[in-house]
């Protein structure tokens, strides 16, 4: 069934995200055409509440949106997927005015989570927030961020910190870009997804008021993390099924003269586009089942939500590895865009919570385990996390 957002997404698809990737990728630029057509198209606001001028969409709308933008440009499927992965958290918890220009696709809004101490372990932030004394409730903000996708373009930040004084491994603060003592303190030339604009930040001394924490203090890791790891799968689908496509457009159309036969008489060659099929077939139905999984409340669902990113962004890789073997020489022009989507799917694995960690976390789930292993030198959390053992 379609949905409503379904024609204008494709029409910015076709006629502003898909033609510019390559330009992108190559200039290594931020997607602001693509992230403009998709505010006028009521796209960036698909998520907000109708209350707020929303289109009241869901987790699985969301992941619909990535998946095709996928298709077309990695760069702008990131972009997309961070932005709505924190509106899910400000529609939560955030003010109703940045809500209401969310909805209206005025306001582009980002996680800013990894840190260079915790890397990849992006849940052991080592920002401490200070409550300021004499004052009413006033946060100070000294904190690093080695990753923060739309760094700089973005209007608003779900920023991650230690909690204040409650348990629990995170807490998020909302951070207006114009906050003083906020600044992007580098630039990214990386392998793939250049136009993320995935920069390093600092904010040195930024003072938040009090209701600028977004939930609870030290809740912040289960308001962001379903959302991100459920689009994150989503966006490694979108490049798995946008890379079939290439290869069967290739092998369809390419022809061995001498036998007077397309490579997709080739039984080789066959083998691997159905290698391909099945592999991005299997990563489809884990995101699919996962959605009905959260949606329908089943007991499954967390571990599903564990499970999805890493099977899926191992999938994309896969894919776009057999993909570069079967269109051969082919595959390394630019031109034909598999060897982007190449580099774009090499993302995921290494994004945290990497596919490493995740396996990790599935065996912990499954055996009975604490996902986290307590911060070094917190004497109560090591002890609670010995009782949950």
């Amino acid at each position: 069934m379609e949905n409503w957002y379904s024609p204008a997404l494709e029409t910015v698809l076709a006629d502003v995200v898909a033609p510019a990737a390559a330009d992108i990728d190559r200039d290594g630029s931020f997607p602001h055409a693509a992230v403009a057509a998709l505010g006028d198209a009521g796209i960036l606001g698909l998520v907000s509440a109708t209350q707020v001028g929303g289109g009241g969409g869901s987790l699985a709308d969301a992941a619909r949106v990535v998946e095709r933008l996928a298709t077309g440009c990695g760069s702008t499927a990131m972009v997309a997927l961070m932005h709505y992965a924190a509106t899910a958290v400000l529609e939560a918890h955030g003010p109703t005015e940045v809500r209401k220009q969310i909805a209206a696709g005025k306001h582009l809004a980002t996680l800013a989570f990894s840190e260079p101490g915790s890397r990849s372990h992006f849940w052991a932030s080592a920002s401490v927030p200070v409550s300021e004394a004499g004052t009413d409730g006033v946060v100070v903000l000294d904190s690093r961020k080695s990753w923060v996708t739309s760094a700089g373009e973005a209007d608003s930040y779900v920023w991650s910190t230690r909690p204040l004084a409650a348990p629990g491994p995170m807490t998020l603060w909302l951070v207006p870009r114009d906050a003083a003592g906020l600044r992007v303190v580098g630039g990214f030339d990386g392998l793939g997804l250049r136009g993320n604009g995935s920069c390093p930040m600092t904010a040195d001394g930024v003072r938040l008021p009090a209701d600028a924490r977004l939930g609870d203090d030290g809740a912040g890791l289960e308001l962001a993390l379903p959302w991100f790891l459920v689009l994150s799968a989503a966006f490694s689908v979108g490049l798995a099924e946008a890379t079939l496509a290439d290869v069967v457009n290739h092998v369809t159309k390419t022809r061995l003269e001498h036998l007077d036969q397309t490579l997709a008489e080739q039984p080789v060659t066959r083998n691997d586009v159905g290698r391909i099929r099945l592999v991005a077939s299997t990563a489809r139905a884990l995101l699919d089942d996962t959605l009905r999984a959260l949606a329908a409340g089943r007991e499954d669902a967390t571990l599903r939500v564990l499970e999805v990113k890493a099977v899926a962004a191992e999938a994309a890789i896969e894919v776009t590895d057999r993909a570069m073997k079967v269109c051969g020489g082919a595959a390394f022009r630019k031109e034909i865009g598999l060897e982007r989507r190449f580099r774009d799917a090499r993302a995921a694995r290494v994004m945290a919570p990497t596919s490493d960690a995740l396996t990790d976390f599935v065996a912990r789930a499954v055996c009975g385990m604490p996902l986290f292993d307590p911060p070094a030198g917190d004497p109560a959390a090591a002890a609670e996390s010995k009782e949950d053992q």
